[in-house]
């Protein structure tokens, strides 16, 4: 569950409540059919020490190895600032706002919160994932304590009735990208992928496809049910409000239904939110760029695979604080452009290698092949259309 839900509610919900409702009903399998097919581009990969950057090199020749190793690092590594200036503000407003604390200086608050959340990624895989599993209940805790609490406050006037045939499909084209990126967790799924191979050896494709699937269901249980609760609760007039703010869901719903608890709930769903999403994002950034190492600057192997992570590491501490200084006001057009690369490679990639791979045969000929690839396409045709609108 990652930082996106914090703005779910008002990008998913102005769209309309049919079209929100059949986007509910595709994200589960376009989740899991996804992150799936991405996952067996790894495990079944015939070299046992390959993630994903050297499965791609090994699919798809060199060259075409190192342009989608690139791409994989420019789509990630700018979602990893982004939640290097997201925890810093969030944390610096609750300092002020609710613990009624002078601010500190952000060059001084950005260097710990980033290195502490660096810290877990470098304490290595174990302990990454400790912090993570105490990180997500308690998140999906408080998701859910926030979707009961919003119950007296439903309501269903306003919505209106079921839109016209093109209003409906324009809806729906725009919402699913918007789904589609909160729910992405590709950055993490080369690693998960690479360690249950490791763990299971010719079991782990079962074994992958069980968890995605557990986790896809929990996914779509808890975030959408709080995207509903949330959308039933403000209305039409209160998202439109909330977005032109451009303030958080809990905090727009703190500051206009006087429900004190959602003050305090607000920063604690933000705090882990952005960390359980750093976490995976480091993941990918820290192997995307460890391949462009090894692929275009260190070719001949002089670097040691301990010097290639410490220089990775300290690369990305760095210029994560350095973001969470300066606060650019530029990360969401990032993360814009970052978001058609993304679906191409978590969508459409894996479905080209599943047609195009020897090793990958055994995955031809499903219909779920088919959805992900209209899924994907579906996905980036939204993204395109909601930048250039």
């Amino acid at each position: 569950m990652g930082a996106g839900i914090l703005f779910l509610p008002m990008n998913a919900g102005l769209g309309g409540l049919w079209p929100l409702l059949v986007a509910t009903l595709l994200i589960g399998p376009m989740t899991y059919l996804s992150h799936r097919g991405l996952s067996r581009m790894v495990v079944a990969s015939p070299n046992p020490d390959q993630d994903i950057t050297g499965v791609v090199r090994d699919y798809f020749g060199e060259t075409a190895g190192r342009v989608v190793t690139v791409l994989y690092f420019l789509a990630i590594y700018p979602i990893v600032l982004i939640y290097g200036v997201g925890i810093t503000n969030t944390v610096d407003s609750l300092m002020v706002n609710q613990l009624g604390l002078d601010p500190w200086p952000r060059w001084l608050l950005a260097g710990i919160l980033v290195l502490g959340l660096s810290a877990v990624m470098l304490a290595g895989q174990k302990a990454m994932l400790v912090v993570t599993q105490w990180i997500v209940y308690p998140l999906i805790a408080v998701l859910f304590a926030v979707t009961l609490l919003l119950i007296p406050s439903w309501s269903f006037d306003g919505f209106g009735a079921v839109p016209a045939a093109g209003d409906f499909a324009l809806s729906l084209w725009l919402m699913i990208p918007v789904l589609v990126f909160s729910f992405n967790h590709s950055p993490a799924i080369s690693q998960f992928s690479v360690a249950l191979r490791a763990r299971y050896g010719d079991a782990a494709v079962a074994k992958a496809s069980s968890a995605l699937r557990v986790s896809a269901v929990l996914l779509v249980v808890f975030t959408m049910g709080f995207v509903w609760s949330c959308v039933l609760a403000l209305g039409p007039e209160g998202l439109r409000d909330a977005k032109d703010a451009n303030l958080p869901v809990l905090s727009h719903l703190a500051n206009v239904m006087g429900l004190p608890i959602i003050a305090w709930l607000g920063p604690a769903v933000a705090v882990t939110a952005i960390a359980s999403s750093f976490f995976g994002h480091w993941m990918g950034a820290a192997e995307g760029a460890a391949g462009i190492v090894r692929t275009m600057v260190d070719r001949r192997g002089r670097f040691s695979d301990r010097g290639v992570r410490i220089g990775v590491s300290v690369f990305l501490i760095v210029t994560t604080w350095l973001a969470g200084v300066l606060n650019p006001s530029i990360l969401s057009l990032i993360e814009s452009l970052a978001g058609p690369v993304i679906a191409v490679v978590l969508y459409l990639m894996p479905m080209y290698a599943i047609h195009k791979v020897p090793a990958l045969a055994r995955f031809r000929g499903t219909a779920s092949n088919v959805f992900v690839v209209l899924a994907g396409l579906v996905a980036v045709g939204g993204i395109l259309l909601s930048f250039f609108r």
